[in-house]
């Protein structure tokens, strides 16, 4: 699969933190990516398999915030994330040592 900029930043991001729950604000915060873009991002990633989400189980009152929609990488979605971004950057030359997810990919 072909993926633009953005969807590399969202993928870098996941495999970056493959053990933590991403919500949009973070996402948004981390990568750059705006709400317009990040959103439709994270939809296609759950309808390929690669991302799944689920509503945050908290008391709204004593957190003082609304539930967050939380995402993570799936077990099909790490490795396909990895081969995405790896073939994303290949068209621009070697991956960048800083993308500790991606080494061994």
């Amino acid at each position: 699969m072909r993926i633009t900029k953005a969807s590399a930043k969202v993928l870098i991001q996941f495999l970056n933190n493959p053990r933590d729950d991403q919500y949009g604000f973070g996402l948004m915060k981390a990568t750059g990516v705006k709400s317009g873009s990040l959103y439709p991002i994270l939809a296609r990633l759950e309808g390929l398999g690669w991302v799944e989400h689920y509503d945050e189980q908290i008391d709204e009152r004593a957190e003082r915030r609304p539930k967050r929609r939380l995402y993570r990488l799936t077990g099909t979605g790490r490795p396909a994330a990895r081969k995405a971004v790896s073939d994303f950057y290949e068209d621009l030359g070697p991956v960048p040592v800083w993308l500790p997810g991606l080494q061994g990919a």
